[in-house]
Parts: C-alpha cells; sequence; structure tokens
C-alpha cells in the first residue's frame, strides 16, 4: 500500500537561477521526499514569468493533497493566479500561494510538508518563517 501523499511544493521566481537555486536548497535541506516544483524567467528565458510555463509546471507538481506555492513578486502573484485559473476545477481549490519570502519560505513549507502536515499548516509554516 503506498503512502499518502503529501503537500508539494512550487517556487515561482521571475528569475530562472533563484527558482532552481531555490529548489536545490530545498532539496539540500529537507531531502527529496517532497515534491518541489519550479520554474522562472520568461518564455524567452529572460527575467519575467510566463503563464503557460507556470501552469505546466502546478500540473506537473500537483498532489492531492495540495500545494504551497512560492512567489517572488507581484507579478509571479498575478500570473501564477492566472495559471491557476487555467486548472481543472478539481485541482484548483488544492492550490495556495502563501505570503512568505521565497527562499525560507519554501524551506520551511517542505520542513513541515515532509512531516505529514496538511495544506493548512505547510502555509502557516512558510508564512511564519520570518517572524
Amino acid at each position: 500500500m503506498s503512502a499518502p501523499a503529501q503537500v508539494a511544493v512550487a517556487i515561482v521566481s521571475h528569475s530562472p537561477e533563484i527558482a532552481r537555486g531555490t529548489a536545490a536548497m530545498v532539496h539540500q535541506m529537507v531531502g527529496s521526499d517532497v515534491r518541489v516544483g519550479y520554474c522562472g524567467g520568461n518564455a524567452d528565458g529572460g527575467l519575467g514569468t510566463d503563464v503557460e510555463t507556470i501552469r505546466a509546471m502546478l500540473e506537473d507538481v500537483w498532489t492531492h493533497a495540495g500545494v504551497a506555492v512560492l512567489v517572488d513578486l507581484g507579478g509571479a502573484e498575478m500570473n501564477t493566479e492566472m495559471a491557476i485559473e487555467m486548472l481543472s476545477e478539481d485541482k484548483r481549490a488544492g492550490f495556495t500561494i502563501c505570503n512568505a519570502a521565497i527562499v525560507e519560505g519554501a524551506v520551511m513549507a517542505a520542513t513541515q510538508a515532509s512531516t505529514g502536515s496538511g495544506l493548512q499548516e505547510v502555509q502557516q509554516a512558510a508564512e511564519d518563517a520570518i517572524g
């Protein structure tokens, strides 16, 4: 019998390097048991975000337990909200955008998720990461 799904973490940054580096830091500090998805940059590879790239990443990282999403700037949040709206109705409710610093929040979210906590507890851990 397989273990129940854990909450996953998604990272959306304007910078591909920040997104990739944050995901790597999460894996180094928390391990690879928690699913972590990430994307960054615009469609041309420069700074920015791309709704379709975000949507595809969210589809890929989705779990029945939910996904805590960390974003770096307002444009990333807006495009992530649009990407979530593009998902099927049964998946949309499983995403929450955390009001947290992207690196600290992602590490704390993954740490909390690794304990089997639910989406609300994972979101709270991310948002409490910086006092």
